[in-house]
């Protein structure tokens, strides 16, 4: 890829290190200005076919590669992706909407992420060893893989399934986003210079795409990161093939905020986890529940703070808010903001719709103290607009925290570390953080409890999922 993005069409889907060609073609929309960006190819079920027959081929010498030549590979490919950082950061904004400030964060991320996950290999354990028998666990790859990108994160989202599946001896099949395929096609482009054929491949197409693949009888994994509605589907899928699935879905993480914290040192951080991406991120704070005492001095400063917060395109400087990813999102979001009147809430800081704008632009709304049983505090709105809820009881907030299907994230904020370490012990989430939210790292898995996940990515427990467990008995005297 050069430093100049061709606009006008992407040549096929990456199959065995080929461009192909498709007789039908689609393209997405620039959710910035509302204009189609360019055709990318429309993959068939032959073409299904076809990648998943080479990756399997592939795999049979991938898979028998020494960790450390599969390693040495990943790391010129972590070089060559960081080589194409600023082209791909600049159509990332294109695509995806976000500020390309942040589309800069999520390629450094990837980067980090690749280079991360080449350090950590899949290593034998000895369970048992005596004078008669050893007894060793060890960890063969599944085979072929499929990593189903969502459209909020499609660059680090893709890679943080590539570097896992890679690394471990599998071979991977990424689907993009019918929403942002364009920077998963240029991922496996330049794939296409350091793999060998069937490594890695990266097939773009509509909605009907996703079943064919966790339908297909040749693919071995799913990994899926969507909304949880449609991890279902994809765990029922998945089923007629007992093919291994981890699902990465959606959430609505608490922030619990107690009375002791220092308001004007973590309004600023509290405040742009909650609206950064505009909202659509499944980790991000979805619900603040202040403590009574300390709720309207909280509240306002948070509202002070988000009014500096610019929305705009993401390639204005100091936007921090872009548009609503794509026009269904964007129904979503607006179909929230439209409960705002019909409910009577109470906005401490009121959102803007721009209806005149070609681009699907939402500003900043917060919630004053809605009902608990509201749907702005039990739906995820992925979207820009947050409530703020008032606690005074310990355990009732825990309660609270707790009291929805998902469990992906939540966080405590309070100077008493042991109070928020014993809240939080408390919290049924994948992630919990003290002081903190949104803190990710490739070394540390990631996933969610009840309706939010299953199983999980990244960390050594994220890596071995990618990997069948075998106990190797080994009697050392020959009967």
């Amino acid at each position: 890829m050069s430093s100049q993005i061709d606009t006008t069409h992407y040549p096929g889907n990456i199959i065995n290190n080929q461009f192909v060609p498709s007789a039908r073609t689609r393209h997405s929309t620039n959710p910035s200005t509302g204009e189609p960006l360019y055709e990318v190819p429309w993959a068939t079920e032959e073409d299904v076919d076809r990648a998943v027959e080479h990756a399997r081929t592939a795999f049979k010498s991938w898979s028998r590669l020494p960790f450390q030549e599969r390693s040495r590979l990943l790391v010129a490919y972590a070089d060559a992706v960081e080589a194409e950082r600023a082209p791909l950061a600049k159509l990332l904004v294109l695509e995806q909407g976000k500020p390309l400030s942040l589309a800069q964060t999520e390629l450094d991320m990837s980067v980090q992420w690749l280079r991360t996950f080449v350090t950590m290999e899949v290593k034998d354990e000895l369970l048992d060893d005596n004078e008669e028998r050893s007894i060793t666990q060890t960890f063969p790859p599944l085979g072929v893989c499929c990593g189903i990108v969502p459209w909020n994160w499609p660059v680090l989202l893709a890679l943080g399934k590539v570097g896992p599946a890679l690394i471990t001896g599998n071979t991977m099949i990424i689907k993009p986003s019918p929403y942002t395929p364009y920077c998963d096609l240029k991922l496996g482009e330049i794939g296409m210079r350091i793999f060998p054929p069937g490594v890695l491949q990266v097939l773009s197409g509509g909605d009907e795409l996703g079943p064919i693949l966790t339908q297909h009888p040749g693919i071995d994994k799913i990994t899926f990161t969507g909304s949880s509605a449609t991890g279902k589907l994809v765990m029922q899928s998945c089923a007629k093939t007992l093919k291994r699935v981890t699902l990465e879905l959606g959430g609505n993480d608490p922030a619990i905020i107690c009375e002791d914290v220092d308001i004007d040192a973590i309004v600023p951080k509290i405040t742009s986890l909650a609206f950064l991406n505009s909202g659509q991120i499944c980790m991000l704070i979805k619900r603040v529940y202040i403590h009574e005492s300390i709720y309207d001095a909280f509240r306002d400063a948070m509202v002070a703070f988000a009014k500096s917060i610019k929305t705009a395109d993401g390639f204005e400087p100091d936007a921090f808010v872009g548009p609503i990813q794509n026009s269904m999102q964007y129904e979503k979001v607006k179909d929230m903001y439209s409960e705002i009147g019909k409910r009577n809430w109470k906005q401490a800081l009121e959102g803007k719709v721009f209806e005149n704008s070609k681009g699907y632009y939402i500003s900043p709304a917060i919630i004053d103290n809605p009902p608990e049983d509201s749907r702005i505090v039990l739906e995820e709105p992925f979207g820009p607009i947050v409530p703020l809820l008032k606690w005074s009881d310990e355990e009732d907030v825990i309660a609270r925290a707790n009291s929805l299907k998902d469990g992906l994230g939540a966080s405590v904020w309070s100077k008493d570390l042991d109070r928020a370490e014993r809240i939080g012990r408390q919290l049924s989430a994948g992630s919990v953080w003290l002081n903190s939210h949104f803190d990710v790292a490739p070394n540390v898995p990631f996933g969610g409890h009840k309706w939010s996940g299953l199983g999980s990515e990244w960390g050594m427990t994220g890596l071995k999922q990618y990997c069948n467990s075998t106990s190797l008995w080994k009697w050392k005297k020959v009967m």
